[in-house]
């Protein structure tokens, strides 16, 4: 169990500093080039923006999610595997890193933008969300009961 609580401690830290980063650095002086972007962005909506200004509804959602998964961790921590754990602790530590802005500031900090393809600016939290999720379909499609 202690891995669970070290995933969620090593990714609301990292996000936070990584936000604190782009704060201090991207407004002013983004950082272009052929990849990846690194520039600044106050998002006050949900995934890729949408949703605009609505803070509430994202700070109960988020935190009916972040308890009801806390709740299954304690139900169910011993009997779950590996990458079902893992995957959840990814979800909670990326949902309480936007948590943090949104509850704090009003908007979360996104940051990190692909230059090749038109995609939504994102930040590490996110990222920690989507491992997550894609950790959990690959545990469903591969490894979750088989129902006949």
């Amino acid at each position: 169990m202690i891995y669970i609580i070290i995933i969620i401690i090593f990714g609301i830290v990292v996000d936070r500093l990584t936000k604190i980063y782009a704060v201090n650095n991207f407004i002013e002086n983004p950082i272009k080039s052929p990849i990846i972007n690194l520039t600044y962005l106050e998002n006050r909506g949900a995934a890729f923006g949408i949703l605009q200004d609505k803070r509430v509804l994202f700070i109960l959602l988020t935190t009916a999610i972040v308890l009801y998964l806390l709740y299954y961790f304690i139900r169910n921590i011993k009997k779950s595997p590996f990458i079902l754990n893992f995957a959840f602790a990814m979800i909670i530590s990326g949902a309480i890193g936007n948590f943090y802005d949104r509850l704090l500031q009003g908007y979360v900090v996104d940051f990190i933008e692909f230059a090749f393809i038109n995609f939504p600016v994102f930040n590490v939290a996110d990222i920690f969300v989507t491992i997550g999720c894609a950790l959990m379909v690959i545990y469903i499609l591969f490894y979750g009961e088989k129902r006949v």
